[in-house]
């Protein structure tokens, strides 16, 4: 370009940018200067377009400066800029793919600078973006109308959720996915309403839905695309809450010490005070109630039908362009809504079968979904099959140790879930594995063998029982769980949590010495107040007693149920005696009051766990034993939603693979961290002071001082008399007595 036309443009400018400094000072007086510039403006807008691909350069910089002042000053002058917006919708719908990429880039940064001015619409703004995004074959473009677009649903919803907006943008969306199946468009559907999901902004049913149909489209890459958001979108939204608590973390001992050392200024007071705000409110954020975070697997409207749909057209289809790993993908979704929502689909479990095979690629991953799909309400005659294939296939002498522990944990899984597929023959096979060589095979083999001691141990021999599962079959307490069965009735180990509660309440009454604790137990105390009122009425006056041999002596202070012989007595003399009675009626009632009258919070929740977890131990076991009973209980207590990966089928032969120098080094390095120079643990600890923002002693400062500034004080020190040196002595040792310089007594 000749350097007149660059000097004419660098003034023009120059001149716009004064012109705007003044005009957002005082728009009345400048107003004919802006009429001017909207005059120019317009005159150049229509000449560019009457031929906008054969606008020279100069003209195109200069209308480009001009839309830009234009934007900027829009909102002082509504009524003249009333048609702007509308103009640069035109220009940008029509001329998009032919105009220049700054000339477009500026024009859909001025209409996000509108938006913001609140002249147009955010819906205006959407509807002019999203066909820019689908249609332009620029990447750049692409990119930035990705970013305005998702920045303005962020900012929408900022303050509040905007329904009526997310649902005219979810609709949007939907119809990109809907119109054509083939297209690669949908992928910017799946890209902005997991990026919204990610970050809680879209947390409704119809964000799945745009998903769900995803999932269903006919193009590979928007499949998989949307197969992972279900499998995923859960954990990165986990992982971006966990990020954002580590980045705003703040530590106020350090501030408050650097203010305490540093000189005071209002600057530094002001940063203290906004510092403290800032922890006052992620406190207050932290003692709120926790949102209901619904998983998308959750929220789909017809799992049944998807899933079906999801299947007969990705797996069962032969005509399917999908890969291995997308195939398995796919797999592990339909399997998991399968045993999430205990669907039911046959079909699924027979189209396993060609696929268990060692042979197979990824076959831990098969096995693993397999497992994933069942449930209790599948029919034993469907996977009885199954298991005797893995059975035949992977667990014989013959096989490799990783085969038969993968094809035992299988199995095991699937057992899991549905105890009744097992039948005996098999099981007593398969448990003598447990005497195998392999530590894998031995360890899978236990754990089908503590499986079926707590399900139904009749199936079991004899000596494979075990003593609870022995005194269990005698007493009558193992019955074998019938196909459909549910068990009604109260919350597993809620007894636990009470007593615990109650254990809890009597300590901090002992601390404080106060009969009605407050705070936390203004819940509940409407569920305290009718023991309390109980124990009342029991603590004084005069108590019934009845003769000697009706009274029974407990270790516990918890009511053990009557023996057989007390049992027997009561049967032959035709009545219940009407203590007994009572206790049944007031246990009924504790369990029920604890249960109706209190929202267990998701730290009662975790604490009931605990709970069962150890009444489930026995803790006069051996440190190992206790271990590995824990680690069984935790893996019949797995969480529905929480899935089975191939590593927990391939069991302990993951971990015994031999492993390459690389993986060896990463091994080595794992929670390390980066690794320096060698330094000394005194270096450490003071390079680590230094870093939090601590001094250092005038000891330690001296030693880093230069020598020539120390020459003089040695010096000094050498040539003093002895009466000198006593008057030091004399006066360091009443500093001492006083002690120290400033009489710290």
């Amino acid at each position: 370009m000749p350097k007149r036309k660059v000097g004419a443009l660098e003034k023009l400018d120059a001149d716009l940018a004064s012109l705007q400094y003044k005009l957002r000072r005082d728009p009345l007086s400048y107003k004919n200067d802006f009429i001017v510039q909207y005059r120019q403006y317009d005159a150049q807008r229509q000449i560019f377009l009457s031929a906008p691909t054969t606008a020279n350069e100069a003209s195109t910089i200069s209308f480009r400066e001009l839309v830009e002042f234009v934007a900027h000053v829009a909102d002082c002058y509504p009524t003249e800029c009333a048609e702007f917006p509308q103009q640069l919708i035109e220009i940008l719908a029509r001329h998009h793919t032919d105009l220049e990429s700054e000339l477009c880039e500026k024009i859909v940064g001025s209409l996000v600078l509108l938006r913001k001015k609140d002249l147009i619409d955010s819906s205006v703004l959407l509807h002019t973006l999203f066909p820019i995004l689908t249609s332009t074959p620029r990447k750049t473009l692409r990119a930035l109308v990705f970013q305005k677009i998702l920045s303005d649903l962020r900012q929408s919803n900022s303050k509040g959720t905007n329904h009526k907006l997310n649902r005219t943008v979810q609709t949007v969306l939907f119809n990109i996915v809907t119109a054509d199946r083939t297209s690669t468009q949908a992928l910017w559907a799946v890209k902005l309403t997991r990026e919204l999901w990610k970050r809680h902004i879209w947390t409704e049913s119809k964000a799945v839905e745009v998903m769900k149909e995803c999932c269903l489209a006919d193009n590979e890459k928007v499949v998989a695309a949307g197969v992972r958001f279900f499998l995923g979108g859960d954990k990165e939204r986990e992982e971006l809450e966990e990020s954002s608590d580590d980045e705003d973390a703040i530590d106020m001992g350090k501030i408050k010490h650097q203010m305490g050392v540093n000189k005071k200024t209002k600057k530094r007071a002001k940063a203290l005070e906004q510092a403290a705000e800032k922890v006052k409110r992620k406190e207050k954020k932290k003692n709120q109630p926790h949102p209901l975070n619904f998983s998308a697997f959750h929220l789909l409207n017809d799992p049944q039908g998807f899933t079906e749909v999801l299947f007969s057209k990705h797996l069962q289809n032969t005509k399917s362009k999908l890969r291995l790993e997308q195939k398995l993908q796919v797999l592990q979704l339909a399997t998991r809504l399968v045993g999430l929502h205990k669907l039911t689909i046959l079909s699924l479990y027979s189209w396993f079968v060609k696929y268990l095979t060692p042979k197979q690629h990824s076959v831990t991953s098969f096995l693993a979904s397999l497992a994933q799909g069942t449930h209790n309400l599948v029919p034993p005659d469907v996977l009885e099959p199954l298991i005797q294939k893995i059975a035949n296939e992977f667990v014989s002498e013959a096989s490799a140790a990783e085969v038969a522990s993968a094809g035992l944990n299988a199995i095991r899984e699937i057992c899991v879930r549905q105890p009744l597929a097992m039948n005996e023959s098999l099981l007593k096979d398969l448990v003598m594995y447990k005497k195998s060589k392999d530590k894998g095979v031995v360890m899978a083999a236990r754990g089908l063998l503590a499986l079926y001691r707590d399900v139904n141990p009749e199936m079991l021999s004899r000596k494979d029982r075990g003593k609870d599962a022995t005194i269990g079959i005698r007493s009558g307490e193992h019955k074998e769980q019938r196909f459909g069965e549910e068990k009604v009735g109260e919350i597993d180990g809620l007894d636990l949590l009470e007593k615990w509660k109650e254990e809890e309440r009597a300590r901090k009454q002992a601390e404080t010495g106060i009969e009605e604790a407050d705070g936390e137990e203004e819940e509940d105390d409407a569920a305290w107040e009718v023991e309390s009122n109980s124990d009342s009425d029991d603590s004084g006056g005069w108590i019934n007693v009845g003769s000697d041999d009706e009274i029974e002596i407990s270790d516990s202070e918890d009511e053990r149920p009557r023996t057989k012989k007390a049992k027997t007595e009561a049967s032959s003399e035709g009545t219940i005696p009407a203590e007994d009675k009572e206790n049944a009626a007031e246990l009924e009632k504790r369990i029920s009051t604890l249960a109706m009258t209190k929202i267990l919070t998701p730290a009662d929740l975790a604490k009931l766990q605990e709970l069962r977890l150890e009444a489930s131990l026995n803790k006069a076991l051996p440190t190992a034993q206790r271990k590995r009973l824990a680690a069984q209980a935790a893996l019949q207590n797995r969480h529905v939603d929480d899935p089975l990966t191939a590593t927990e089928i391939e069991g302990l032969a993951a971990l015994s693979k031999k492993a390459t120098r690389e993986d060896k080094i990463a091994k080595a390095k794992e929670g390390k961290g980066e690794r320096g120079e060698y330094k000394s643990t005194k270096a450490v600890k003071q390079a680590t002071k230094q870093a939090s923002g601590k001094s250092t002693t005038n000891k330690e400062k001296a030693r880093k001082k230069n020598f020539l500034m120390t020459l003089g004080k040695a010096k000094g020190k050498s040539k003093r008399s002895l009466v000198d040196k006593s008057k030091v002595l004399r006066a360091h040792k009443e500093r001492e007595k006083r002690g120290g310089r400033r009489g710290n007594y």
